[in-house]
């Protein structure tokens, strides 16, 4: 039994802790459930292309040639497509800007041969809004570098696991009674908090693991240098396991020497690498430095293995003979240092299990932002019923509505926006139509009375979310593809929850208004 004074501490850090990084989590954890689907909403995003079909992956050489011949500069990076699809419509792509080294989605340019056989390119710039989006998530909402945004995120994730921590040996001994006992009938307040720890305790692995390696990424750097010292190992850092031989070297090719045809490239992968499906082969003149010899990359995924990126890793092929220089972010095949790092990048981004996890990620995230906005309310509720009811108190309360109604706000119009545009919507422009509708939630907050903006948010939220479930179901039918189906989903169910709270709020904010049927 843990005694009262030292509860009573521990509670206090849980407040405390949660109150400071709450609205911070919560613009992560929103944004980040988005952007689980980032590479499905670019897609979507996107508008679809006026190439002709791409080619058959074995007339690629030919593609090639022609592209060489027409767009010299092409040779410096260019990339071969296996399977595309409205972000990457043609079966070659290289960037506008070969030096561009940002991670940022570039402007590429796309070829493909008419019927007659001749050479047609386009160039189109990519819907910037899922990068965007995912941007925020992982600054917390802030508009700062990507430097200081990173540190300023791992001071909140410790702090997030400090709470978590706290929150645990405060509640558990309570919970082994009252874990099922949700009470929805009588006090308000009551009925929040149950289903606020509830949800909390369950969600707790999650939590912990979105913590943890967050506070990975924010200082990796320091990470990886430890990482090295204790991993590395030059006799078995290169070799593949379920190999007898060690990676081949790379060996400069001859001066007349040319790169092998990619389907070449994918045999030999598949003779390496066993269930590992490419998606793109990157080839590149140069190493980033400008610095070796030609650099040949494929990515792809195996599902079967946790990921090193949100959607797969890659292997760096010997761009002459097809064989694998390194494995390090190859799925299934990395050394025992990198396996460890890759754990923690699968973990977070849930590169793993395919769609079913994603969706329990989509889900586990609504609801952690859910958890926080809840703390708040909570934390807020307990210091008006105490008699603290300060000015201070009354500051929060007003930027939590405004701070919380303004992320979710800015996120769907600027999918809304973005869906309705035929060309496509900059990072740069996502970020001033974002900020722009955030700010301006913030301002009304503090300008209106708190149940009336409370109102017109949640008015907002419903219509803006309706707005998008028309869009998708528009292409849904149309178009009949996954992605639209996916995001009337979740549009609708936003619509309907939404417009459930904007009614039970319409009795407190215009009591004159409100029947006497309303929901309780």
């Amino acid at each position: 039994m843990i005694r009262s004074d030292i509860v009573r501490v521990y509670r206090e850090v849980h407040s405390w802790a949660g109150i400071i990084t709450g609205l911070f989590l919560f613009v992560a954890f929103y944004a980040g459930s988005v952007s689980m689907f980032e590479q499905t909403l670019q897609n979507w995003l996107t508008p679809v292309s006026t190439l002709p079909k791409a080619v058959p992956i074995d007339q690629t050489p030919e593609l090639l040639n022609k592209v060489f011949a027409a767009h010299p500069e092409a040779r410096k990076a260019y990339t071969i497509v296996l399977n595309p699809n409205s972000q990457k419509p043609g079966r070659v792509m290289w960037p506008e800007k070969a030096n561009n080294r940002g991670h940022a989605p570039s402007v590429m340019n796309s070829a493909a041969l008419a019927a007659d056989g001749s050479l047609i390119t386009i160039t189109s710039p990519p819907s910037g809004t899922a990068f965007f989006i995912d941007t925020l998530h992982r600054k917390v909402g802030l508009p700062l570098t990507e430097a200081p945004a990173s540190l300023i995120m791992g001071t909140i994730a410790l702090a997030y696991a400090l709470a978590l921590v706290s929150g645990v040996i405060v509640y558990l001994p309570a919970l082994k009674r009252t874990l099922f006992a949700v009470r929805l009938e009588g006090a308000e307040q009551r009925a929040w908090l149950d289903i606020h720890n509830l949800f909390g305790f369950f969600s707790l692995p999650f939590h912990l693991v979105m913590a943890l390696t967050s506070v990975v990424f924010a200082f990796h750097e320091p990470i990886y240098a430890i990482e090295q010292k204790l991993f590395a190992s030059p006799a078995t850092n290169h070799e593949m396991p379920g190999h007898e031989r060690p990676i081949t070297p790379f060996t400069p090719p001859p001066a007349n020497g040319f790169p092998l045809i990619p389907t070449k490239i994918i045999t030999s992968l598949a003779q390496e690498a066993p269930g590992f499906i490419p998606d793109t082969i990157e080839y590149a003149e140069h190493a980033r430095g400008g610095r070796g010899g030609p650099v040949l990359r494929v990515t792809g995924h195996d599902t079967r293995f946790i990921m090193r990126g949100p959607t797969g890793g890659f292997a760096t092929l010997d761009p002459m003979t097809g064989h694998i220089l390194s494995a390090e972010y190859l799925p299934g095949h990395q050394s025992r240092g990198m396996a460890v790092l890759t754990a923690f990048f699968a973990l977070h981004f849930g590169s793993y299990g395919g769609a079913i996890v994603k969706w329990g990620y989509l889900i586990l995230g609504f609801g952690g932002a859910f958890l926080f906005y809840t703390g708040n309310r909570l934390w807020i509720r307990s210091r008006q019923r105490k008699g603290a009811d300060t000015r201070g108190t009354l500051f929060l309360a007003r930027l939590t509505s405004g701070c919380c109604a303004g992320c979710i706000a800015g996120i769907t119009l600027l999918i809304v926006i973005a869906a309705s545009q035929t060309g496509t919507i900059s990072s740069s422009d996502s970020s001033l139509i974002y900020y722009t509708v955030f700010i301006l939630f913030i301002a009304a907050s503090f300008t209106f009375p708190l149940e009336k903006s409370n109102f017109i948010f949640l008015i907002f939220l419903t219509c803006s979310n309706g707005a998008l479930a028309a869009i998708a179901l528009k292409r849904a039918l149309h178009e009949g593809d996954l992605s639209s189906t996916g995001i009337l989903l979740v549009a609708l169910i936003q619509t309907v929850c939404f417009g459930f709270f904007a009614k039970r709020q319409m009795s407190k904010s215009f009591p004159q208004l409100a029947t006497t049927h309303l929901p309780t």
